[in-house]
């Protein structure tokens, strides 16, 4: 037996199938690969960086933030972020003064800091809908067909923001427009059902762009549901809305919370998602920190007379208090402090992010709850795919999962060393295209639970097989750390409003792996 072989059976597997009323999982077989790819060529370790970041945050030139630009990149720094793109919100004087303004400071981060690739983006306000981060390829012009989008498709300023099928139409030529006139163009949707705007017809009319990659799985705003000491307390997340008059009917009360600081469309199992992975295309997930004003700062934003940012479309530097700020506004994380999308990117360049992206090669976390996730399938045949790519098998074959999870060994920024109590193998059927307000897809379950439990090197190591395979499916994981879930079950429940410590409720989601016939 190789050396190989011998540490994977010393690693061990835990983990007997987990039904849905919620039975603690078993001890199962020692892992054993059975295969003759190295394991770490099947994870991906020869191709790809890990590589943690941001892509939704705002700063002194945003109407409702107070940060400069080098505070935001020094703090994603501080906390270990790869990558950042800092997001200021469209807005009239924004787009008159500020995109200019932004560029030349980003420009003079990336010279200060070049251990961070930054982009320069928008959140925008999107036609019919709500808000988008929105980047593109850092050049010469980026800051000049940033503001002629801003100026030409942001609904704020077209006036274009209320529920229409002509103003759906409005936000697909926008992403058409960067596709035709941007290098490398992301758009993400953010925050999806904070407001129920964003209806599933309008999520397949972007997917199907090519340039709308995908939504947060999670919001910003994490710290929101603190408890707080005058008695008061928020929505983590910032969900507290109620369906309003252009968000889509078809969403029920529940969909306007968070489930352990997850949106309601990622949370539910055979939710919109799924329902959107169901139809065999590619739309992933992430999360953000959608910073504004961190819990705890000792930085507060100056006392200006009305009228200041609409005249100067920025606010002055802020002033540092002895008194750490824990009361609204103060309801975010600095960019990798609490939220992390890490990508596998080929190499540590903004091409190489943005095709990770692009790829779905992107797993995200919590409170540090794993400190790395891997997650690939191979075939009876010899096929390998990782996290968002595609496993073309024959009819009959057997595929094999396999996960390693790298334990948290450090203290997150409550102070403690968070415990990954359990991880999900979940399994969806692959359909074909639905409705376009498919909002549910029916046979999503969670294959296999796992317990993963310490061992030396601090990574565990898993796996399943999918016998007989004979349809498509896809398979994505989550992870817990088991401390809220539902009565006798393992699904995520809603957080509770102003009683909801981030840091006690923590789940980490990969993007899925596809199984094709």
């Amino acid at each position: 037996m190789s050396d190989r072989r011998r540490f994977l059976k010393r690693a061990g597997m835990l983990g007997a199938a987990v039904a849905l009323g919620g039975t603690t999982p078993a001890v199962a077989a020692p892992l054993d690969l059975d295969i003759d790819v190295d394991l770490g060529r099947l994870l991906g370790r020869d191709r790809f960086r890990w590589l943690a970041g941001d892509h939704h945050t705002h700063t002194q030139y945003s109407y409702d933030a107070m940060y400069t630009v080098d505070e935001v990149v020094g703090n994603a720094l501080r906390y270990g972020a790869d990558w950042l793109v800092i997001t200021d919100h469209g807005y009239p004087a924004h787009e008159k003064s500020s995109v200019e303004a932004t560029n030349a400071d980003i420009r003079a981060a990336r010279r200060r800091h070049p251990g961070i690739l930054l982009w320069h983006g928008m959140e925008w306000n999107v036609p019919s809908a709500e808000h988008a981060t929105v980047f593109f390829a850092p050049g010469a012009n980026e800051a000049s067909l940033l503001r002629t989008f801003e100026h030409d498709h942001d609904s704020r300023l077209q006036n274009d923001g209320s529920n229409s099928p002509a103003n759906e139409t409005r936000a697909v030529d926008a992403v058409q427009w960067l596709k035709a006139n941007t290098r490398d163009p992301i758009v993400v949707v953010n925050h999806p059902t904070r407001n129920g705007r964003v209806a599933p017809h309008e999520l397949r009319a972007l997917r199907d762009t090519g340039i709308v990659i995908g939504m947060e799985g999670a919001p910003g705003a994490q710290a929101d549901g603190f408890p707080q000491p005058n008695g008061n307390g928020g929505h983590r997340g910032g969900y507290g809305n109620s369906p309003g008059a252009d968000s889509w009917p078809g969403f029920p009360v529940e969909a306007y919370r968070t489930y352990g600081g997850f949106d309601w469309m990622t949370a539910t199992l055979g939710g919109v998602w799924d329902s959107l992975l169901a139809d065999g295309k590619g739309f992933w997930i992430t999360s953000n920190s959608d910073a504004h004003y961190s819990r705890g700062d000792h930085l507060v934003r100056p006392a200006v007379p009305d009228g200041y940012y609409d005249q100067t479309g920025k606010y002055p530097d802020p002033i540092h208090v002895d008194t750490p700020q824990i009361l609204a506004p103060y309801a975010d994380f600095f960019p990798a402090q609490f939220s992390r999308t890490v990508v596998g990117a080929t190499h540590r360049t903004f091409t190489g992010v943005t095709e990770g992206l692009r790829s779905g090669r992107v797993w995200i976390t919590h409170g540090g709850l794993a400190d790395n996730l891997e997650f690939s399938a191979y075939s009876s045949e010899g096929r390998t795919a990782t996290i968002g790519g595609r496993l073309r098998v024959r009819r009959g074959a057997n595929v094999t999962v396999v996960l390693a999870a790298r334990l948290a060994s450090c203290p997150n920024a409550s102070g403690s060393i968070p415990r990954l109590r359990r991880l999900d193998l979940i399994q969806g059927p692959v359909t074909g295209p639905s409705t376009p307000d498919a909002a549910h897809v029916d046979g999503v379950t969670v294959a296999e639970s796992f317990e993963p439990r310490w061992w030396p090197g601090n990574t565990v190591f898993f796996k399943h097989t999918f016998r007989n395979v004979r349809a498509p499916f896809y398979v994505r994981l989550r992870g817990t750390d088991g401390n809220r879930h539902t009565p006798n079950g393992i699904e995520p429940i809603a957080d509770i409003v102003g009683q909801s410590d981030p840091f006690q409720d923590l789940w980490c989601y990969t993007n899925p792996i596809f199984i094709d016939m």
